[in-house]
C-alpha cells in the first residue's frame, strides 16, 4: 500500500464530536481501529441492565436467545403497551406500538434505505457518533434538503415507539456478549459485499493491485458466504470487520433475519479488496 494509503483517516464530516460509548468517533471509526480493533462498550448498558447479563450467563448457549427476547419482552412491555403508556386516542397509531427491535432489523432487511433503515442510521449516528453517508441518496452536508429528508424518516420511525434506540442498545450488546462467548479471542470476520460500481463509494485512497481504503455508510450489509455476495453485484468487496463493529447477525435470535447469511456492519473507513466473479 502506498504511503498515502496509510493517511486516510475518517473524515471530519463523516463523524460527530461526541458519542455514548467508550471511544470517540475519531478513534473508532478510523482505519487502525479496523486493524487492531478493541471493545466498544456503550454507555449506561451495562450498569441498567445488570439482570440482563446476569441471566445471560447462567443460562446455557441453546437457551441465551430465548432469555434475551423475554427479557426484551419484560422490560419494554412489547406484549402490554398500555402499561408502556400507550392510550387510546393518544395521537399514536395502535400499529406504532409494534414498531420495536424486530420491525426495525426486518425493515431494513427488506430495504436499507427505509424508515426502520433510517432508525438504524440514526441509532449509529447517535450511540458511536458516525453519521450516515447514504441514505436513498448520498448525505454530505447536514443542510441539504437530503438530511432534511433522512432526519424526517427517521423521526417517523422513532414515534410511538416504546424506547426504540434503548432497544436497539441491548441488541447490540448482546451481539457482543454472544460473538464473546462463540468465539473467545477472536477480533474479525471476514465478510464480502456485491457491487456493480466501486464509483457509489467513498474511495479515500487507492493501493497497489485492487485493494482500496473505503468510507463506508454507518451502517452496512454483508454476507459471511462469498457465494451469496456475487448474487448481488459484478464485483465483490472484501472487508476483515472487527467483530466489535457487528450490530447484528443471521441467526442470532430465531426468525429475525433469514437467509442470505446477513451480518449488519458499523462502518467507518475500511481496508477493503475488489474482486470479480
Amino acid at each position: 500500500m502506498t504511503g498515502a494509503t496509510h493517511k486516510a483517516t475518517l473524515p471530519r464530516e463523516a463523524r460527530l464530536p461526541i458519542n455514548r460509548c467508550n471511544l470517540p468517533a475519531v478513534i473508532l471509526g478510523g482505519l487502525s481501529f479496523q486493524r487492531h480493533p478493541s471493545p466498544l462498550v456503550l454507555d449506561g448498558v451495562a450498569e441498567l441492565h445488570s439482570d440482563l447479563f446476569r441471566r445471560l450467563a447462567l443460562a446455557s448457549t441453546a437457551e441465551r436467545a430465548t432469555v434475551f427476547q423475554d427479557y426484551m419482552t419484560v422490560r419494554f412491555r412489547l406484549e402490554w403497551p398500555e402499561e408502556a403508556g400507550f392510550t387510546i386516542g393518544s395521537g399514536c397509531r395502535k400499529a406504532r406500538t409494534k414498531a420495536n427491535y424486530v420491525k426495525a432489523i426486518r425493515g431494513w432487511s427488506f430495504d436499507s434505505d427505509s424508515r426502520e433503515g433510517a432508525v438504524l442510521k440514526g441509532w449509529v449516528e447517535s450511540r458511536f457518533g458516525l453519521t450516515p453517508r447514504y441514505h436513498r441518496e448520498p448525505l454530505r452536508d447536514p443542510s441539504a434538503d437530503a438530511y432534511v429528508r433522512y432526519l424526517e424518516m427517521r423521526s417517523q420511525g422513532l414515534y410511538g415507539t416504546n424506547a426504540l434506540e434503548a432497544q436497539l442498545d441491548l441488541v447490540y450488546s448482546y451481539c457482543q456478549y454472544e460473538l464473546a462467548c462463540r468465539h473467545p479471542g477472536a477480533r474479525h470476520v471476514t465478510l464480502y459485499r456485491g457491487v456493480n460500481r466501486l464509483s457509489e463509494y467513498e474511495i479515500l485512497a487507492r493501493g497497489e493491485g485492487r485493494q482500496h481504503i473505503l468510507l463506508l455508510n454507518n451502517l452496512n450489509s454483508f454476507t459471511c458466504s462469498r457465494e451469496r455476495a456475487c448474487e448481488f453485484g459484478d464485483s465483490i468487496l472484501a472487508v476483515d470487520m472487527p467483530l466489535s463493529k457487528i450490530f447484528f447477525y443471521c441467526g442470532l435470535l430465531p426468525g429475525v433475519l433469514r437467509g442470505e447469511d446477513e451480518f449488519l456492519g458499523i462502518g467507518g473507513v475500511a481496508d477493503v479488496s475488489l474482486s470479480t466473479l
